[in-house]
């Protein structure tokens, strides 16, 4: 038997009706918490690593500061080159804490978006480190140009078997950007040395990423160094 069909819409009417509108809880979620007027804006630019200890970072900054994130995965020095005029907005700005360089250093091969074999023939970094330090002086001017203030994250550890990467290449991208960092006067949160600290307890087995214990650990140090940085308004 066939359903009727004004049954059938008065059915759907009534489902989609149901369905909660997307309040300010779910906007916090997705990176877009409303900001109060009396404290100033921070802004987090990073990878996966600063998506996931943001929340905790919002948390300890509480009633401390408007604390946003790029609404995606901040990948290469190159990739940010294209998209750091659309993160930055029109708005202003009080304090922008920023990384790349994971993605920097990840092996690839024909396809940018997959890792690949560093030991393969045809793989190379996706961005060198030559490249790596010039694309971060044009990042960094263009940040400089926002009036706010900067605070430098560096490049947390890379473990052996973490696929796509050398373990340890880190270093060198740091020692790059310290480079580019000290020539233009901006701070440095050594979040490596912190992670470091404490990498067998709060690091992922062969893996760049933290378990939830070790993002809870990651954003103690953003949100403090953020926290000593912060304008008064």
């Amino acid at each position: 038997m066939n359903p009727n069909p004004m049954k059938l819409l008065a059915l759907i009417t009534t489902l989609v009706l149901a369905v909660p509108l997307a309040g300010p809880a779910h906007a916090a979620k997705r990176g877009q918490p409303a900001d109060d007027p009396k404290l100033p804006r921070v802004l987090l630019i990073g990878d996966s690593i600063s998506r996931d200890y943001m929340p905790e970072v919002r948390t300890l900054l509480e009633g401390k500061a408007n604390v946003h994130r790029i609404p995606e995965n901040g990948g290469s020095t190159a990739k940010g080159l294209k998209n750091l005029k659309a993160w930055l907005g029109k708005t202003k700005w009080d304090l922008i804490h920023f990384n790349w360089g994971l993605h920097d250093m990840k092996y690839i091969q024909e396809d940018p978006g997959k890792r690949a074999d560093p030991k393969a023939a045809s793989s190379q970094r996706q961005v060198s480190i030559e490249d790596y330090e010039k694309n971060l002086r044009e990042l960094v001017a263009q940040l400089k140009a926002t009036g706010a203030k900067l605070i430098w994250c560096n490049t947390t550890p890379v473990p052996e078997g973490s696929g796509g990467r050398i373990a340890g290449e880190e270093v060198k991208y740091n020692e790059a950007a310290a480079r580019v960092m000290k020539e233009a006067g901006i701070p440095t949160d050594d979040l490596n040395a912190h992670a470091a600290a404490k990498l067998k307890d709060v690091q992922l087995p062969a893996n760049v990423h933290y378990s939830d214990a070790g993002y809870k650990y990651l954003a103690e140090k953003v949100a403090q160094e953020i926290a000593a940085a912060l304008p008064q308004k």
